[in-house]
């Protein structure tokens, strides 16, 4: 007897993949707490889910106006064109709208002069040198360079 799958290739019944995804969570994730670390030992003081701005970025340097985004490869779709045709069509649709929201909170965030920064969690687990470098010097970079172009978030 073939049990209904949540997904083509799915090793999990419905209700055990309900039960772990139920688990995964939203905000202090290993790989927040990981770029955290590395904001605290540059010695930049970040704020955190930052709700008044769009996409609630999870690191915020308002001094910089930088907008850090820590996210994860499975749900904001990084390279989903090549695994998509694994998902059931509500998870294929749950990404893409994941993406497609994701690209209208950063361009929001851009068009209010914001610098936006996107750090996916494979570059983490892969590169974290590499992840420290790109923070570091758009954080750091003087600020006579950046230009800053306050307004109102549309």
């Amino acid at each position: 007897m073939l049990r209904e799958r949540a997904h083509r290739g799915d090793f999990m019944s419905p209700a055990t993949r309900s039960r772990v995804m139920s688990r995964i969570r939203g905000k202090d994730t290993g790989p927040e707490r990981i770029v955290a670390g590395l904001l605290l030992a540059a010695g930049l003081s970040a704020e955190q889910q930052v709700r008044d701005l769009p996409g609630r970025p999870d690191f915020v340097l308002r001094k910089q106006r930088i907008a850090i985004f820590v996210d994860g490869d499975f749900w904001h779709g990084w390279r989903f064109s090549t695994w998509r045709h694994k998902l059931s069509e509500k998870w294929e649709a749950k990404i893409e709208a994941n993406r497609r929201r994701d690209s209208r909170n950063h361009a929001r965030l851009r068009r209010s002069g914001w610098k936006v920064i996107r750090v996916w969690q494979h570059q983490i687990e892969g590169d974290l040198a590499s992840v420290r470098r790109r923070l570091l010097t758009l954080a750091l970079e003087d600020a006579a360079t950046a230009p800053v172009r306050p307004g109102r978030i549309r």
